[in-house]
């Protein structure tokens, strides 16, 4: 590597840097550029190296040492171009094919002293390093034991976070933001009734009452109805423990669930396949004010969906599998506009835990659609269905209240 671009970086990579930009690759594919920037961990600073690498975006922290020896994996053959921008000026470095370094230098205005004698080289105003780990505000927050949490091995005695749990930890939290932006269809005088089809351990189940009872006020109660008897026994043990009188767990299955005729919100985490549209059918029937799902394992769509226009498409099976699901999601989603809901359709946690991260949102409409708005908006879906030669279980379950 070039001595004058290592001398460079010695010079300019302190606490006054603002940002080094490295680019022009000669192997986009492998990685096209990267992006540094000083950052504080657990109050030293640090040098933050984002790299883009196609669809990925990878972060690695150096120190100033770490940084240095970096250098000659990015500049022997890779990169040809870099440009540093800091309180003390900004430097552009142009690397030819042939290997020969042009340097550009633009230093920073100087502060004289007051016997105007040669100042000593000083930026004009410091650059403000940002504070790479503040606190990240979580509604159930870290530090207080909750023993719902304790229980369920996510959090300690003490109120810490298991570090294998963070994860879950996040998701719990993630979900409840979901809950807080949909508290307004809700009076706090008034019962709320949420059913969570396939609540497996409960962890977000048990998070909703404590939340929404102990945290918000609010007069809820809450049914859990999973298949697994065993699982069904553990979650009713600990809401006896936990004194939660409003709650209750059930082993059945989504689609002969009986056991009420009006349901404020339903709630169907990774229910699996045509389960979500037994719940979504369900929630619709029984007037849901609110539906929360996040869907799994769409296999309907994959049996029959088909285009000659989409052949070219479709042939691979990977690609098929997923458009499936990503169809499944959506026609669920519009089928729910149809009936008098406003949809919304958002990342439920990033895909770098789980690809099964879509959350479909529906909150009832105040206003009913006319006949007119549902029968264009059906005719619509319908063509869609159609043309994807797919016959969604949803739509036969409500087809003779669209109809």
């Amino acid at each position: 590597m070039e001595q004058r671009i290592s001398t460079i970086f010695e010079q300019y990579i302190n606490e006054q840097l603002e940002q080094v930009i490295i680019s022009n690759s000669a192997d986009p594919d492998q990685i096209s550029k990267v992006k540094i920037r000083p950052v504080i961990l657990k109050q030293t600073i640090k040098y933050q190296a984002t790299s883009y690498c196609g669809q990925k975006v990878l972060h690695d922290n150096f120190d100033k040492e770490g940084l240095l020896l970096k250098l000659p994996e990015w500049f022997e053959g890779l990169f040809k171009q870099i440009e540093i921008r800091s309180a003390y000026g900004q430097v552009n470095v142009m690397i030819s094919k042939k290997g020969k370094v042009t340097i550009k230098e633009k230093k920073a205005k100087l502060e004289k002293k007051d016997d105007t004698s040669d100042a000593s080289w000083q930026p004009l105003q410091p650059i403000k390093v940002q504070e790479h780990n503040r606190k990240k505000r979580y509604i159930i927050e870290e530090g207080t034991p909750v023993p719902f949490l304790v229980d369920l091995g996510i959090m300690s005695i003490e109120g810490k976070i298991v570090h294998a749990k963070y994860d879950k930890f996040k998701q719990i939290n993630r979900f409840l933001e979901f809950i807080e932006d949909i508290l307004p269809s809700f009076e706090k005088k008034e019962k709320v009734s949420i059913i969570d089809f396939g609540c497996g351990k409960s962890y977000l189940t048990f998070a909703m009452y404590y939340y929404l009872r102990e945290l918000k006020g609010y007069n809820v109660s809450i049914t859990g109805l999973d298949l697994k008897k065993d699982v069904i026994q553990t979650c009713n043990e600990l809401k006896d423990r936990y004194g939660y009188e409003d709650m209750r767990f059930l082993q059945g299955d989504i689609a002969s669930y009986e056991g009420t005729d009006h349901v404020d919100m339903v709630v169907t985490l990774h229910a699996c396949d045509t389960a979500t549209d037994y719940a979504m059918a369900k929630a619709y029937r029984w007037g849901a004010k609110v539906i929360l799902s996040v869907p799994c394992c769409q296999h309907e769509f994959n049996k029959t969906m088909g285009n000659e226009n989409l052949n070219c498409v479709l042939q691979y099976g990977l690609i098929k599998e997923r458009m499936a699901a990503l169809a499944t999601d959506a026609l669920r989603a519009n089928l729910l506009e149809c009936l008098g809901y406003k949809v919304s359709v958002m990342e439920f946690i990033d895909m770098e835990h789980t690809p099964k991260n879509i959350l479909v949102r529906a909150v009832r409409k105040p206003k009913t659609l006319s006949s007119k708005e549902q029968a264009k908006m059906v005719t619509e879906y319908k063509k869609c269905i159609e043309y994807l030669n797919v016959n969604p279980t949803m739509y036969q379950l409500l087809k003779d209240e669209l109809d």
